[in-house]
């Protein structure tokens, strides 16, 4: 039997160049006379420790700037579609929705979900379906919205525009979250992740965001000078500057007063890039160096076109479930954003293996990950009642962050949540984002659109690349992926089978790039001969299916409040595919903890070879 001693050290936050440096290597395995195991030698805080509250607050709200981008980018993208270009007041509103559900998906995956250290946000998944739909020419936006002169806000006319549109995406994020929520607690994700690698992953997260480009480029040809700025100081700050540390005064108990090292440009070079673009912006209007005319080039780069809305915002508001009606369903909303569903779920599971990683906790159990997708579908749920206009998902940009700042503790992401519901509620906080100048936003989303693109193609590098069958599938649906939608957007008229909901369905599915190429993909990558070795399923498989027989796996991923161990032990139980298994746990932890005497559960002294 092997035997875990875990011991009651807390590093000190503050010691050396502090934890915000990300260069630090380790310091051998011996540090104060205490021993830290390989896995976690390099953290200052592990996924079970508790670091003090301040700390808390403050990598909490670092989090939360890092999810800002990503999180502030989903309603203003979908601000088009919607007919709300011209309602910068209501964007503040769908942009503090979104904050205030991210920030209750997040307590719930951190309690209740994986229970690993990662944060709950808008995902871009959801947006190639969403925008298909919208473009269908039931849901198209009048031409009056389209005109800010004609636009009266506070009108019912434009209010149930804009509403009823918005009603229709809570209702098929609603149903579809329900499908999402079946296959986490259910188990059926373990059976499909067996079909899906990563010839068809690769294509999937690609085109999430390459059909978005068209957007991203008419917000930056607002003014092109200041959108080249703003992806300048991105691409500065996070590839020239990210190694550079800049010294910052810190307090401590060791030490009364001395700096630190902190990583500036490296944890966050979109929100640097952002301000300063944004402040420039502001500079060139308060000198009249931008055209005061509606029609001139670079008028929507002023910051005085939208500085009404934080005079409007009240400074607090409570969203709250259907606050912009009952949700409304059709099948081709549903069956859209359910091919996102897959999609997010498939893009989740790799997150929760690197944050693993990171955070020094053992891989994932089966019965972790169902759960934590099954949360995923509940966040979902909840985003669809509250009527974010999108979904939940895991952030990638979190679980990097996790890695720069060797704080893994679950309790700065349970702050990180609890600061997302107060950004919620204070309404003046989405109202000042919802005021970004139109190009500032279209530089963001060339530099964001194009990191994901590289993500989804960053899996090949599982698959044989010398390979003439894998490139073929890959470089086919990429293609088809673009070419089909394409066409489809042209010539909406040559899908015609007589039934006007089965019409729509096929238009939604042929005009998300994401399904079409993810489809091509996982169907000729477990059609077209190939050995697992060179599809990639291999090492694939390898990296999801890591012994789970490790000394933390109950104490990291079983449910809290002892349910499963003192509570709820029905033997029943035990069958649910979401219900934490003691047997899984191969080791027995001795604890040195002064005044924790309490023995790990009875089944964890059995041990396999």
């Amino acid at each position: 039997m092997n035997s875990a001693i875990t011991t009651c050290e807390h590093p000190n936050p503050l010691r050396g160049d502090g934890v915000l440096s990300s260069h630090e290597g380790d310091q051998g395995s011996k540090k104060d006379g205490q021993l830290k195991s390989s896995s976690s030698s390099h953290l200052a805080y592990g996924i079970l420790d508790i670091p003090p509250w301040y700390l808390c607050i403050f990598l909490g709200i670092q989090h939360f700037l890092t999810a800002l981008g990503g999180l502030v980018a989903v309603p203003l993208i979908l601000a088009k579609d919607l007919c709300l270009q011209h309602d910068p007041l209501t964007q503040s509103y769908l942009i503090s929705t979104i904050f205030f559900v991210s920030g209750i998906c997040t307590l719930l995956q951190v309690f209740l979900g994986i229970r690993l250290p990662i944060l709950q946000g808008g995902t871009f998944a959801f947006l190639g379906p969403s925008l298909a739909m919208l473009s269908l020419p039931t849901w198209k936006c009048p031409a009056w919205t389209l005109n800010a002169s004609q636009v009266n806000t506070s009108s019912p006319e434009f209010t149930e525009e804009w509403q009823k549109r918005i009603r229709e995406l809570q209702g098929a994020v609603l149903v579809a979250s329900c499908v999402q929520m079946l296959v986490g607690f259910s188990g059926l994700i373990g059976f499909l992740m067996r079909f899906i690698g990563p010839l068809t992953i690769a294509p999937t997260i690609s085109l999430m965001a390459l059909p978005l480009f068209n957007s991203a480029g008419d917000d930056a040809g607002i003014h092109w000078g200041i959108a080249a700025t703003t992806i300048f100081l991105i691409v500065l700050f996070s590839q020239y500057l990210k190694n550079i540390a800049v010294p910052v005064p810190v307090c401590g108990r060791e030490k009364k007063s001395h700096t630190s090292k902190f990583y500036l440009f490296q944890i966050f070079p979109v929100l640097l890039g952002l301000c300063i673009s944004w402040l420039l912006c502001f500079v060139l209007t308060v000198t009249d160096a931008l055209p005061s005319a509606p029609t001139a080039y670079g008028y929507l780069a002023r910051t005085d076109t939208k500085g009404s809305v934080l005079s409007q915002a009240p400074w607090f508001r409570f969203p709250y479930p259907g606050q912009w009606g009952l949700p409304t369903v059709s099948p081709a909303g549903v069956f859209g954003i359910i091919a996102a569903v897959i999609s997010s779920m498939v893009e989740s599971i790799g997150d929760y293996h690197a944050c693993a990683r990171l955070v020094g906790a053992p891989p994932p159990p089966k019965h972790a990950i169902n759960r934590g997708i099954g949360i995923e579908g509940l966040g979902c749920l909840l985003a669809g009642a509250w009527g974010t206009g999108n979904g939940t998902t895991s952030y990638s940009e979190n679980v990097g962050a996790l890695g720069i700042t060797r704080v893994g503790s679950r309790m700065v992401i349970v702050a990180a949540g609890c600061v997302l519901l107060l950004m919620g509620v204070f309404g003046k906080i989405g109202a000042a984002f919802a005021t970004i100048p139109t190009p500032v936003i279209g530089g963001m989303f060339l530099v964001m659109f194009g990191v994901i693109t590289a993500v989804g193609i960053s899996n090949l590098q599982y698959v044989d690349l010398n390979s003439s069958r894998n490139l073929f599938i890959f470089g086919f649906s990429i293609f088809c992926g673009l070419a089909i939608p394409n066409w489809v957007n042209k010539n909406p008229e040559r899908l015609h089978t007589g039934i006007l909901q089965l019409d729509q369905v096929i238009q939604v599915l042929l005009t998300t790039g994401m399904f079409v190429g993810g489809f091509l993909g996982f169907l000729l990558d477990n059609t077209v001969p190939g050995s697992l070795e060179e599809r990639g399923l291999l090492a694939w498989n390898q990296i999801q299916e890591e012994s789970e027989e490790t000394t933390k796996a109950l104490e990291v991923y079983g449910l809290p409040w002892g349910i499963g161990t003192r509570f709820c032990t029905s033997s029943c139980a035990q069958y649910l595919p979401f219900w934490p298994r003691e047997g899984e746990v191969g080791v027995r932890q001795l604890s040195l903890c002064p005044g924790d005497s309490e023995e790990g559960p009875r089944s964890a002294t059995d041990t396999r070879m």
